[in-house]
Formats: C-alpha cells, sequence, structure tokens
C-alpha cells in the first residue's frame, strides 16, 4: 500500500502544498545555480527520502528538488478522480510543478530535469518523450514502461489493486499499451539527454526497458543506459542512484552551456 506519512523532516527538506497537492520539497543553502530537478515517487509512494541512495546523491549534489505526491496515477496525461477531479497529472507536473520551481529556484527549461523510480522512473520517460522542448533531460531508475503488463498480471501480484488506476482510466490492456511510454518516443523530436537503469533480475519491468532501449538504437536516438545487476536486487536502486544524478548534473551542465 501508499506511504501516508513522510518521514522525519532532513535539514532543508519539508513538506509543501502545490495547487492543493502534497509535495516533498529539498532547498539546500548554496544551491546549484540555474538547475532544479522534478522527482516522481514509485507505484507505492516512497517518498524521496526513503530513497536513501538518490537523497544522499541530490544532496551532495545540492540539487533544489521539488518531488509532488501522485498517488498510483502513473504521472499520465489523463484527468483521474483519485488525483485531481479537473487536472491530469501528466499537466500538473508540467504546468504546476514547474512554475513553481520557476517561483522558488528561479529556474527556467533547460535547466529542470526530470528524476523518478519505477512508475515515476516510466513518467519521467514518458513526460519528457512528450514535452522534450520542456524537459530535455530524464533519468529513470527501474522504469515501469509496460504498466499494460501490470494490468494484465495485476491477478497474480500481491499489490494488483495498485493497477486499478490503469482499469479505470483505460478499461482494456491494449488501450494502455498504446499509450506507454515506448509508443511516444518520437524519431525527429526526443529528449537531448536521457539515462535509465533497469535490473535483469526486475522481471516484472526489466524488458520495457530492454525493447526501449533496442527502439532508441534503431531510430539513432543517443541516450544512455544500464541493463545489467549492480550489487543485489534489492538494493539495485541505491547502487545506481549515484550514476544517475551523476548524468543529470552532466546533461544539466551541458544545457547550461547549449545556445538557444
Amino acid at each position: 500500500m501508499q506511504t501516508t506519512l513522510p518521514p522525519p523532516p532532513r535539514p532543508h527538506w519539508s513538506a509543501i502544498i502545490v495547487d492543493g497537492h502534497d509535495c516533498e520539497l529539498f532547498a539546500p543553502p548554496e544551491a546549484a545555480a540555474g538547475r532544479a530537478v522534478i522527482y516522481l515517487h514509485d507505484l507505492h509512494g516512497r517518498f524521496l527520502q526513503e530513497s536513501a541512495g538518490l537523497r544522499d546523491a541530490i544532496e551532495a549534489a545540492r540539487l533544489p528538488t521539488i518531488a509532488p505526491r501522485g498517488g498510483c496515477s502513473w504521472w499520465l496525461d489523463k484527468p483521474l478522480p483519485s488525483f485531481d477531479e479537473r487536472m491530469a497529472p501528466e499537466r500538473f507536473v508540467v504546468d504546476n510543478v514547474r512554475a513553481e520551481v520557476v517561483r522558488r529556484f528561479g529556474v527556467q527549461p533547460p535547466g529542470i530535469a526530470l528524476l523518478g523510480i519505477g512508475m515515476g522512473g516510466q513518467g519521467a520517460l514518458r513526460i519528457a518523450y512528450r514535452h522534450p522542448a520542456v524537459f530535455p533531460i530524464a533519468a529513470a531508475i527501474a522504469p515501469a514502461i509496460d504498466f499494460h503488463q501490470g494490468m494484465r498480471d495485476a491477478g497474480n501480484r500481491d499489490d494488483g489493486e495498485l493497477f486499478d488506476a490503469l482499469w479505470e482510466l483505460y478499461g482494456d490492456v491494449e488501450p494502455a499499451r498504446q499509450d506507454t511510454a515506448i509508443l511516444h518516443v518520437h524519431p525527429l523530436n526526443w529528449p537531448r539527454h536521457q539515462w535509465f537503469a533497469s535490473d535483469p533480475a526486475d522481471w516484472h519491468w526489466h524488458d520495457g526497458a530492454a525493447r526501449l532501449h533496442s527502439k532508441l538504437v534503431a531510430l539513432g536516438i543517443p541516450h544512455e543506459w544500464l541493463l545489467e545487476s549492480r550489487g543485489s536486487p534489492e538494493t539495485f536502486n541505491d547502487e545506481v542512484a549515484p550514476e544517475a544524478i551523476r548524468f543529470v548534473v552532466a546533461a544539466l551542465d551541458k544545457e547550461s552551456r547549449r545556445l538557444a
């Protein structure tokens, strides 16, 4: 089930509300100038402060970060009553959270990177594929790209109820498949910097990451990937988190030097 209570706040972390929705905020002193991160959480709603590998790497890099709370919304561009009656989760990220980043940190695209784990990893990629001019940087750990497979297998999973929102939105597996991140990759308009990592032991989601890599290679779209084990499956996310943040920082550096 989803986490409902935030962890005890660490220094420079706080809880804020953006247009009626809870978010985590990391506002470091002497923040890295001209750059920020929007973090999208996983299907189980783990707070960023609970993801020790990413949290520590973000703190070390002094990256201002806003992490909205989206429930089991999959960060899709479809209104979901359990999230918001009026506004789709994707639109909330693209418009409202981005505006909050601008207001709080003075950071405009392309200085805002998308980052996520699991459900949030596929959300970061999918949103970047749909809005590459706004979010030219996306990094995903263990992205749950083939969420239609989760719908199909929900009856055999202990957390099968977490896929109810997808059934509510799509009604069937095939329309869900047609709306997955891979189907939103445009051969001529893509985020300039994309990175994703998936453990082969993650049998629920690894095939989707491998297929995304194959498609990007076939289209000649630059990207960085890690599709091999690191440590144990239980520690994979924390093991690769520093690499994700190194990629984000390097991509933000490149964007800061890029001529319009």
